[in-house]
């Protein structure tokens, strides 16, 4: 008998036996994460489009009242069971609790909602209610869930959304009895303070830092948290402003806290599968691609650790509890535009040691140091197209667009010239045009043509941005905004330039289709983001030659600007593709 009819022979008896059916099958690994520090809150809402998407981490909100309804006996595995908690995190993704929402039994009712009974009671008082639950849900996942958020959103005042009735100082100890706990039960927990969202009350963090400052063991506890969070809607550009700010109120006490935005979305209006004809905001499907760009890469320039996006998919008691659909994935499995755009931009900003806003002015210009790689993000801020000119660190570039679209573009004479689309202002300009991000296979650092200076710099006495729209941070009525409070650092600023959309680099001096003018940060280095240990990956399979050092970047200048704008139309090419 051959060879080949030997193997036939045995692999008949195999099947006829079905044995084939016992050998072990392959083990398929999780597709890699393009960077762990991008998330999608409640990816088990359809895990396997997070899967696709590359989501790093997300959030499971345990609700107290949830778990134990009725007394300190119970425990209702809600709203994640072990078996869909195991599903997470062998998919890669790391896994943050969310503790809130007293149930009433435990509710201390002549001090206000959600303070529970005993929390002035010693941590291991049976009476201290609230204790009693942190030990026994940090001491359940310890090891698969290690970080906890310690309430939400805090800053609420007496609405609907209302969470915390009590005061700031009765915050203050329920986080301090949190952090004692956990700390006790679980050594490797890490504590984030509750989000905020600041335009409830945009004084209210600040209180609660000199809260903690008048405690004279705050210092010494690591002020009872480890890590500060964020939630900040529907405008990008406050995505910058509000951590910034943030971070500067905490510096300026001497507290010292990396921030995770836990959640940033701009939920569409205009979805034909859910439409919303009294929302408080009208956003497009294609805004709210731009808005995931726009946010991710601001919230990275001005220092945020982390970012997720709220939230995954759209569910079926969405349409109670949120009029407008947040999803990134519809309820019926169909993807919004903002999927793709949440893929494109953790895949060009993975690996970002920290980005700088380089322009704030007729078009946002965001620079992301990826190590060996650059990104630049970059938009018309507008109802007019622009025209950015930016100086070239490479001989070419990977153009990457917000539907996922990528192509080779190349300088023309040190400058890469990109064509911007202008955003839709019908409510002030709220969120930029449709932004592109051009990689580079360069440092930061890389020699460059000389950036344009702008016309109309920002002023430079260190005033606090006036935020030009206030929306809500949380799903609901917009609230009153008042500025930001004077008695704080002011967060840093870019470096304004100003670019036109005719084919001179020289920029009108201002904006006529912006939203009422407000003062600029002060033009001094942005902060950078935290490194995390993650590794840089390098999604962009475009090797390039870097420029050289020694190219004779003033002569080019002056031939450029010699020309002038005529000569420059007619010579220089828009966007051109190669392949």
């Amino acid at each position: 008998m051959s060879t080949r009819t030997t193997s036939l022979f045995f692999l008949t008896v195999l099947l006829n036996a079905g044995l084939l059916g016992l050998l072990p099958s392959p083990v398929l690994a999780a597709p890699p994460i393009p960077d762990p520090r991008f998330g999608v809150v409640e990816t088990y809402a359809a895990p396997d489009a997070a899967t696709a998407l590359g989501v790093g981490w997300t959030r499971v909100t345990f609700r107290w009242n949830e778990i134990q309804p009725h007394g300190p006996h119970e425990w209702n595995v809600v709203p994640i069971s072990d078996q869909t908690l195991s599903n997470e995190l062998s998919r890669g993704r790391q896994v943050v609790g969310l503790l809130v929402t007293t149930p009433g039994w435990a509710t201390d009712v002549d001090v206000g909602p959600g303070v529970p009974r005993g929390l002035d009671l010693p941590t291991d008082h049976p009476d201290n209610l609230w204790a009693d639950f942190v030990r026994t849900v940090v001491g359940h996942y310890a090891g698969r869930i290690d970080h906890w958020i310690i309430w939400n959103e805090p800053d609420i005042p007496g609405t609907q959304h209302m969470s915390w009735g009590g005061s700031v100082d009765d915050f203050v100890r329920l986080l301090q009895v949190a952090y004692t706990v956990a700390k006790e039960t679980n050594p490797e927990a890490v504590i984030h303070m509750a989000a905020v969202s600041h335009w409830w009350d945009e004084h209210w963090f600040g209180r609660f830092l000199d809260a903690l400052g008048a405690d004279p063991q705050a210092a010494s506890s690591n002020y009872y948290f480890d890590v500060a969070t964020l939630h900040i809607y529907f405008q990008p550009e406050t995505v910058y402003d509000i951590t910034a700010h943030y971070k500067g109120m905490m510096e300026g006490r001497g507290i010292r806290k990396p921030v995770w935005i836990a959640e940033t979305n701009a939920a569409p209006s205009q979805d034909p599968a859910w439409p919303v004809p009294n929302a408080q905001f009208d956003v497009s499907l294609e805004q709210q691609a731009a808005h995931i760009v726009q946010a991710l890469s601001l919230g990275i320039a001005a220092g945020a650790q982390r970012i997720a996006v709220y939230k995954m998919a759209d569910t079926d008691t969405d349409r109670a509890a949120n009029p407008e659909p947040f999803g990134l994935v519809r309820a019926d499995g169909s993807r919004r535009p903002a999927f793709t755009a949440f893929r494109t931009a953790t895949t060009y900003l993975a690996g970002f040691r920290g980005g700088s806003w380089d322009r704030r002015d007729s078009l946002s210009l965001v620079t992301i140091d990826r190590g060996d790689q650059t990104t630049t993000v970059v938009w018309a801020r507008g109802a007019e197209a622009q025209t950015a000119m930016i100086p070239a660190r490479t001989t070419r570039a990977l153009l990457a667009d917000v539907r996922g679209g990528a192509r080779h573009v190349y300088p023309e004479r040190g400058y890469y010239y990109l064509d911007l689309p202008p955003a839709s202002c019908t409510q002030g300009c709220l969120i930029g045009g449709p932004p592109y991000l051009l990689v580079e296979e360069a440092p930061v650092s890389a020699d460059t043509a000389p950036t344009p200076r702008s016309p109309t710099p920002p002023p430079t006495d260190g005033a606090s941005p006036a935020f030009p729209v206030s929306p809500p941070a949380t799903r609901g009525p917009t609230p009153t905004a008042t500025p930001l409070p004077t008695d704080v650092p002011s967060p840093v600023g870019p470096r304004a330039t100003t670019a036109s959309p005719t084919a001179t680099p020289t920029a009108t001096a201002t904006l006529t289709t912006e939203p009422t003018p407000s003062p600029s940060p002060s033009p001094t280095t942005p902060p950078t983001a935290s490194p995390a240990s993650a590794p840089s990956p390098t999604p962009t399979p475009v090797p390039t030659s870097p420029t050289g050092s020694g190219q004779p970047w003033v002569v080019v200048t002056l031939l450029i600007l010699g020309v002038g704008g005529a000569a420059l139309a007619a010579t220089r090419a828009r966007i051109w593709h190669r392949s």
